[in-house]
């Protein structure tokens, strides 16, 4: 009999460690491809897997495929290339693989240590693929206890204190520059999960001037009206560009949102300029780069390891390590236990078989109204005999011999595979 171990599951990736952000561009991937990269995957006969792909990573995680498998998928399925990979990507198997998930969705394996926004990411590429029906028993259980070291991470330590999210990294990245940003003229492109943030964040350090351009407008008056602010449409982007001291993009467009031709009215009457992308793919063509009155920094330009929460985080590094040890011990304990599942549900069967045909024989030769607490009575009954042997079993759950000697004494016919 087959059974789960530690050894099936393995990851591989591109993210912030050792892919700068032109070649993380090119693996990035969109809601489309995510699901057509998961039926390529079904196709192949992969059947548990789930994928997170954010403006620092896109990483698969799966059970029963080979880092083969997967990285194939990933450069079928995005534009990154098999030598880009090789140079820049990564693949883990078994315990490693598995720490390597707990790490990301804790926020330790970020940018931004801690970062906030990470398990939001880690919970919807878990949902999308259960929604594909892409999540054994084995994934969804570790997927929990992942989950619940999350949690305990932001309960039990101050991990979670401080805003650590790429949206007040960019922010701070701006006050490095401007001193205060109370009367400088701040542009915000996209007004999705980051641009949101990225909003809250800039209001709250004093930001007034600001105005929002979304493509859909109807989402950026919404936020607007939240904080008293102003809404431009795409179409004045050039010109709102020029007035703007500060600006941040942050949409979730494939192909670069400002180009050269909108940096016309800028080029005409110049002043000196901030421009953040914090998207990918970019979206500020890098061309924008090379106008003289104008700083561009992208996702690879940021980081709070100056500031003093990021400091008061990092103390939590080792307790939060200690938290994803646990977890994963608990995990690997309830794993080792699947081997003697069969064996415990053959057994269960087996029992609750012999007891209902004792007492549909004697249904007809007892007189009683009463034959519903007779029912419950024998259920009880059996449920204690088995407990014993159960606990054996899971005791035990290391031995082969231990459920074979079971399955022998009382002739089970236990499934060959496990749920």
């Amino acid at each position: 009999m087959v059974h789960p171990t530690i050894q099936d599951f393995t990851t591989i990736g591109i993210n912030h460690w050792d892919a700068p952000v032109e070649v993380r561009e090119k693996f990035s991937l969109d809601e489309v491809n995510k699901k057509r990269l998961l039926e390529g995957a079904r196709r192949e006969g992969i059947s548990s897997m789930f994928l997170v792909s954010t403006c620092n990573r896109t990483e698969i995680f799966s059970q029963g495929a080979s880092t083969s498998e997967l990285i194939r998928l990933l450069t079928n399925y995005s534009n990154g290339s098999l030598d880009d990979f090789h140079s820049h990507g990564f693949e883990l198997e078994g315990q490693r693989a598995i720490q390597h998930l707990f790490h990301v969705a804790t926020g330790l394996d970020s940018q931004i240590l801690g970062d906030l926004q990470i398990v939001k990411q880690v919970k919807e590429g878990y949902e999308l693929s259960a929604c594909h029906d892409m999540i054994s028993g084995e994934l969804h259980r570790l997927i929990q206890h992942v989950f619940r070291a999350h949690k305990r991470s932001r309960n039990e330590t101050s991990l979670g204190h401080g805003a650590a999210t790429v949206a007040y990294a960019a922010v701070k990245f701006a006050l490095r520059t401007f001193e205060n940003l109370t009367h400088k003229n701040i542009l915000l492109v996209g007004t999705g999960k980051i641009g949101k943030v990225t909003c809250k964040n800039l209001v709250n350090l004093g930001a007034s001037k600001l105005t929002l351009i979304n493509r859909t407008r109807d989402r950026a008056e919404f936020i607007a009206g939240k904080f008293n602010l102003q809404v431009a449409d795409m179409e004045q982007l050039p010109e709102q560009i020029a007035d703007a001291d500060l600006v941040i993009v942050a949409t979730g467009a494939n192909e670069p949102v400002i180009r050269p031709e909108h940096m016309l009215p800028s080029i005409k009457k110049p002043k000196f300029k901030v421009m953040l992308d914090l998207s990918v793919p970019r979206n500020i063509d890098p061309k924008v780069a090379a106008l003289d009155f104008v700083d561009v920094a992208n996702m690879d330009m940021l980081s709070d390891v100056t500031d003093e929460a990021y400091k008061k985080r990092e103390e939590e590094v080792p307790l939060v390590k200690k938290i994803i040890d646990d977890e994963l011990s608990n995990y690997k304990l309830w794993l080792d236990e699947q081997r003697v599942v069969p064996t415990i549900k053959a057994l269960t069967h087996k029992f609750e078989t012999i007891r209902e045909d004792e007492l549909n024989f004697f249904r007809n030769k007892i007189e009683t109204d009463n034959f519903d607490k007779i029912d419950k009575l024998t259920r009880r009954i059996v449920k204690k005999i088995a407990a014993y042997s159960i606990e054996h079993l899971r005791d035990h759950h290391h031995s082969e011999e231990v459920a074979e000697m079971v399955a022998k004494m009382f002739k089970l016919e236990a499934k060959n595979g496990h749920d």
